[in-house]
């Protein structure tokens, strides 16, 4: 698609591309960076969508390598066995 190769690497490193801008978002809403003329309601927007970008792919992640992720959670986070 777009003549992007999208390999195993790809989905990984896709990961770290989205949280380097989910951290951008963060620093410029919580005034460690510059808002570049945005408002705080606009600077809260750009966070959630960054966040929803991050989200994304995790799932395309996950699905990529086969993770179930209810079982998952479930074990990490509900300390369920």
């Amino acid at each position: 698609m777009n003549g992007i190769e999208r390999d195993p690497d790809w989905y990984l490193l896709k990961l770290q591309e989205e949280m380097g801008e989910l951290t951008q978002a963060w620093n410029r809403m919580s005034g460690r960076g510059r808002p570049k003329g945005k408002t705080p309601d606009e600077l809260k927007q750009d966070l959630a969508d960054e966040t929803a970008d991050m989200l994304g792919h995790i799932l395309l992640f996950a699905r990529q390598n086969g993770i179930d992720l209810a079982p998952a959670i479930e074990r990490k986070w509900l300390f369920r066995p």
